[in-house]
């Protein structure tokens, strides 16, 4: 079963790297085009530091910090004591989310970032940072719903 959560992982950095990848040859940094207007436009940006550029240009940090949540997810991952559905798509997802920002930081020495929300005034990011977001409440939502309640009768 853990192949099919390394699966999402994987289809997460594809999409990311793919769309990363799209967006660095046909973007220059700065550039911005809506995708949906009102809604959605990419904005090419690089960004060496974390979420809201804090710790700028600490990239040393950022592969400490990468290389440990890797270990982490990849532990809980396969460790049959820690068997959940909904706690491993969380973990799967931010595994992947991590590989892909990580990736960018090896290769590139920044991320990647282009999708800006034009609704509301919210920071440029990118799927990467999507599926970390969306692992850690997924995550959340187990430990504060599900865990220690499987298997109770009420």
């Amino acid at each position: 079963m853990q192949f099919l959560y390394l699966i999402i992982s994987l289809v997460v950095v594809l999409a990311d790297q793919g769309l990363k990848h799209y967006i660095v040859a046909n973007y220059a940094v700065g550039e911005v085009h809506q995708v949906v207007p009102g809604i959605l436009s990419f904005n090419y940006l690089q960004n060496d530091g974390a979420a809201w550029n804090i710790l700028t240009g600490q990239m040393w940090l950022f592969y400490i910090i990468s290389i440990i949540a890797i270990g982490v997810c990849l532990y809980f991952l396969f460790n049959k004591k820690y068997k959940n559905t909904l706690f491993d798509v969380g973990l799967a997802l931010i595994l992947g989310g991590i590989l892909g920002n990580f990736i960018d930081r090896l290769h590139l020495k920044y991320v990647v970032d282009m999708l800006q929300l034009d609704f509301i005034h919210f920071n440029i990011f990118n799927i990467a940072d999507s599926a970390i977001t969306v692992g850690v409440i997924i995550v959340f939502i187990y430990l504060i719903f599900v865990e220690g309640k499987e298997g109770q009768n009420d």
